[in-house]
């Protein structure tokens, strides 16, 4: 049994992505939990109900689109850090800079809470039931907080199957298998291909198949053994195939790799050319790396070896983002997971500057023998010519400034980041220029987006224009203006103080519901004013099974909780008769484990090491003054850092030590380079002061609440559009899913036009060669919410084993599973006696009442056939017919560990072929066939079949494989 749920993204114009998978036994797999630039809690409210059932989490993507919520759900969602989350090494390191970007620069994503949740926890304050909200703020996780959720998170690799863990309250996997193959479209971009049972299922949203600078295509296509003509074998024929239908609907051309980057770089010139600016938005972790790494090389070729007559001379590029510095720091520590050339690039530049090193120590004795070649070699992502601006007070003076520049600038929606920034100074110019690298998608919200609004404008002039071309889609905004949305954060007082920690406390005796010893979860210094008060916590006895929790005191919390959390009698268990008001008696026969004992809720005091937790400021008296140094503590007073009696903070001074030491050795200038110095030009110290502080009038310490408000941008620069998203398009998936062949196609993320047009087009594709229409592949399109059932299509009957069939199976292991070959006489069931005439013949005791019901219940229902051993006089007829065949998928590189250990050599040479002792050449067909080679000098010697390369090689993959024999 397969099923899916499309959560969000599912023909929506919201470009967020969240899916639910269930298979057999309950398991209930999250994939992505995406977020859009409307950061409405509304739209988590499914995950939430989900949580307690939920087995594991795979992320694909380190976009907002498919994991923006993450630290939202850890932060906020009881037992949510409990769930075992898998992605590949790149989502969980450039995810994190994602997410930290995103809190330090939008209140809006910290989440406004709900007018009805704060109207059901304000017992005793009625003023805010006229419906306006106060929009006051959740707490938002701090950056330590996002590190230590992505922390949690397991890191996968490409093509390595893997076995999960499954979450504390989730039923057995039985043997589920994930693997991750690269998507494209990111660094780290995530297929997942899911095996569990007979389903196979391919999750594959958001790919592109074509190479690009950085990254390389999706891994649909096998290598160069089968020339990258044919499907994987993973991939191939699964139960259901998962497709993202964004971007298939797009009027304008995605284009070849060579005419994208030259309109981008033509719009460019001829904008700098005038003096004008031009601004990208793009994402601060995905797409940027593509843009930066085109825009860096581009100018390293003109303005360095080149004529010195290009425009670009006199422009710098700049990218904006809070925690650029952080980003391009984990992509140099990547680059395993990038495409082929750049690999070849960093050992390219890794021998020159060895060399330079040489040269360098010989020139001290020579007189300096090193080229201007030489100064040019530099690792990936190394930028000379980009200034990575992560401060807003950098920004401000960047934007200040005259001179001609690209500024590349979270984020592409420009909703939020220093795009909002950027596009306030630059679009009251003519001469500058806003460039969108991808479709600008709408929220839902009632207030169109900048970005939705500037997508919208291009699109509606160029198609009036008829601007077939990219290189001259170019259109004018002068004369338009729009509307721009406000933030500003500031503390709460009076009543909302007070309605926010009623709310607060609500929330917490929730959260002590589900999980004992995560009371501490709502409770920092900055939410609760009496955080102490509680000195006990609860946890479970046996915690890997089922967390539990205790009780609400009051039957109406507790049904409130019940309702909330969406938890039905069967989730909760044995665990009802705590949960449950009136319930005193549970089915305990034929449970296991934990299910046949009554749940108990121990209390343990905390503690730390030397026993009970003291708190010292607890017992401290209100007129006290800590005096350090004549220095006071207290309202808001630090300690000096070398004060009289104070112990230092070695952690600390070792950061500082290091960081002394670096600059020195770079002679005094601080995280740069000495030929970084003029390498932007005459000017370039001005912005790359990292030392000043963050000015940062309007942050706020401890609760707040958000005043939205409008302001009022006249546009007179121009718009275009170049395709930098790095999507698939219609013909690809017209030319893949053929080749995928997938029994069920669900088309998602994508806008209900769009998805609905590319489902007709894959249901003409698809089953153009099917005469008949049960032979034909389904195509589903389903809306959000709604479950598709897609299991595998087969046909079963249920048989009953006789004892006799029963003691004679021998039972083979093949990858976790079972396998057997019955030969067998299928008879009716009456040749099999019943519990109740056994009980006759046998002259037993008579059976107590309520056992004789069951046996008449059992009598009534057991009319299935019986499957029984073949008599003997036709046995040997049978045994001539079948024939014994064998079970299983060998790889090769498990085969060569094999050859190893058994004393042979064995090596990979060519195209995907082993060859063993030089003799034997084994390879593996696309269609999973085992070919063995040994050639006619294998056979030289018939007497010694036995010791000969070729025999034992064909005995060992025999013996990797389960042989089921067919008598």
């Amino acid at each position: 049994m397969f099923n899916f749920t499309s959560l969000l993204g599912a023909q929506s114009a919201s470009p967020a992505s969240q899916s639910l998978l269930e298979f057999d036994g309950g398991i209930k797999v999250l994939i992505d939990a995406g977020w859009d630039e409307s950061f409405d809690v509304e739209k988590l409210k499914e995950i939430e109900k989900l949580v307690p059932t939920l087995s594991f989490i795979l992320l694909t993507h380190a976009t907002t689109t498919h994991l923006g919520a993450f630290a939202h759900c850890c932060k906020h969602f009881p037992l949510f850090t409990r769930i075992p989350v898998y992605a590949t090494v790149p989502v969980v390191a450039l995810g994190r800079t994602l997410l930290q970007d995103l809190y330090a620069s939008t209140p809006l994503a910290s989440s406004i809470i709900s007018l009805e949740a704060l109207t059901e926890s304000a017992y005793s304050i009625p003023s805010y039931q006229n419906g306006q909200s106060p929009n006051i703020l959740l707490q938002a996780p701090t950056p330590d907080e996002i590190a230590s959720y992505f922390g949690l998170i397991n890191p996968l690799k490409y093509s390595q199957p893997h076995q999960p863990l499954p979450s504390p309250f989730s039923p057995p996997l039985g043997g589920l298998t994930i693997t991750a193959y690269s998507a494209g479209h990111t660094l780290g971009g995530t297929i997942w291909h899911i095996q569990h049972g007979m389903e196979s299922v391919v999750y594959a949203v958001d790919w592109n198949q074509a190479r690009e600078h950085v990254l390389s295509g999706a891994a649909w296509l096998g290598g160069s053994a089968t020339g990258g003509s044919e499907v994987l074998e993973q991939l191939r024929r699964p139960t259901a195939m998962i497709c993202s239908s964004k971007g298939s609907g797009l009027a304008t051309i995605a284009g070849q790799r060579s005419k994208r980057d030259e309109a981008l770089l033509t719009m460019i010139r001829e904008t700098v050319a005038k003096g004008g600016s031009v601004l990208i938005p793009s994402d601060s972790s995905a797409r940027v790396l593509e843009l930066a790494y085109l825009l860096e090389e581009t100018w390293q070729r003109e303005t360095t070896k080149g004529d010195g007559n290009s425009p670009l001379k006199n422009a710098r590029i700049y990218l904006a983002s809070r925690t650029g510095g952080a980003t391009m720091r984990y992509v140099r520590s990547m680059l395993e997971w990038m495409e082929e050339g750049i690999v070849k690039e960093f050992e390219t530049a890794s021998g020159a500057l060895v060399d330079q090193d040489q040269k360098r120590s010989r020139g001290q004795q020579r007189g300096g023998l090193i080229t201007d070649e030489d100064k040019a070699a530099r690792a990936p992502f190394d930028f000379r010519h980009i200034t990575i601006l992560e401060k807003k007070s950098r920004v401000n003076r960047m934007l200040g400034s005259q001179e001609p520049r690209v500024i590349i600038a979270s984020d592409a929606s420009l909703e939020w980041g220093f795009s909002k920034d950027a596009i306030r100074s630059i679009a009251s110019d003519e001469r500058n220029l806003v460039i969108l690298t991808e479709r600008v998608a709408e929220t839902g919200a009632q207030a169109k987006g900048l970005g939705r609004y500037l997508w919208e404008l291009w699109n509606e002039r160029s198609s009036s224009s008829g601007q077939e071309s990219l290189s001259t889609a170019v259109v004018s905004a002068s004369g338009y203006q729009t509307t721009l949305q406000s933030t500003r954060t500031v503390a709460l007082e009076g009543n909302e103080l007070s309605l926010y920690q009623q709310y607060l406390a609500r929330q917490r005796q929730l959260q002590n519901t589900l999980q004992g010893d995560s009371s501490t979860a709502l409770e920092t210094s900055a939410d609760i004013v009496d955080d102490h008060s509680s000195s006990t916590s609860t946890t479970s006895d046996d915690s890997d099974i089922e967390h539990q929790g205790k009780a609400l005191n009051t039957a109406t919390t507790l049904q409130h909780a019940r309702n909330k959390l969406g938890l039905s009698d069967a989730e909760l268990g044995i665990n009802i008769l705590i949960r449950r008001k009136n319930v005193f008696d549970y089915e305990v026969r034929g449970k296991k484990g934990r299910e046949k004992l009554f749940p108990y809720v121990g209390k343990r005091r905390r503690a730390d090491d030397f026993g009970d937790l003291i708190r010292p400021e607890e017992y401290a008296r209100a007129d006290e003054e800590d005096q350090i140094g004549g220095e006071a503590l207290r309202d808001g007073g630090s300690k000096k850092e070398n004060a009289v009696g104070q112990k230092r903070k070695w952690d600390g001074l070792a950061v500082r030590t290091l960081g002394g030491a670096r600059d020195l050795a770079n002679g005094g200038s601080k995280r740069r380079k000495p030929d970084e110095t003029n390498a932007n030009g005459p000017g370039a110290d001005a912005e790359s002061s990292d030392d000043e502080p963050e000015e940062t009038p309007d942050k706020i310490e401890g609760p707040s609440k958000v005043i939205l408000g409008t302001e009022t941008l006249q546009l007179n620069c121009q718009v275009s559009f170049v395709d930098f998203s790095g999507l698939h398009d219609r013909r690809t998936i017209q030319m893949l899913v053929p080749l995928i062949r997938p029994r069920k196609l669900i088309l998602v993320a994508g806008e209900a036009a769009e998805t609905n047009e590319l489902a007709e087009e894959c249901r003409r594709v698809l089953n153009a060669g099917a005469g008949d229409a049960a032979t034909g592949i389904d195509v589903f399109t389903p809306i959000i919410g709604m479950v598709v059932d897609a299991s595998v299509d087969t046909n079963a009957w249920t048989v009953k084993l006789s004892r006799g069939m029963v003691r004679k199976l021998q039972w083979q292991k093949v990858r976790g599973l079972g396998v057997v070959a019955i030969t067998g006489r299928l008879a009716a069931a009456s040749i099999e006696p019943t519990p109740k005439q056994e009980e006759e013949g046998g002259g037993g005791k008579k059976k107590p009442k309520f056992e004789s019901a069951i046996s008449e219940t059992q009598d009534k229902m057991d009319t299935m056939p019986i499957l029984d051993v073949v008599p003997a006089n036709m046995a040997t007829a049978i045994r001539s017919v079948a024939q014994p065949f064998h079970v299983g998928d060998l790889r090769l590189a498990d085969l060569r560990k094999i050859m190893l250990s058994s004393g042979m050599t064995a090596e990979f040479r060519g195209e995907g072929v082993l060859v063993i002792n030089g003799t034997v050449a084994v390879r593996k067909t696309a269609t999973g066939r085992i070919e063995v080679d040994g050639g006619a000098y294998s056979f030289a010697d018939l007497k010694k079949t036995e010791s000969s390369s070729f025999w034992q090689v064909k005995k060992k993959i025999y013996e990797g494989l389960a042989v089921v024999a067919g008598g």
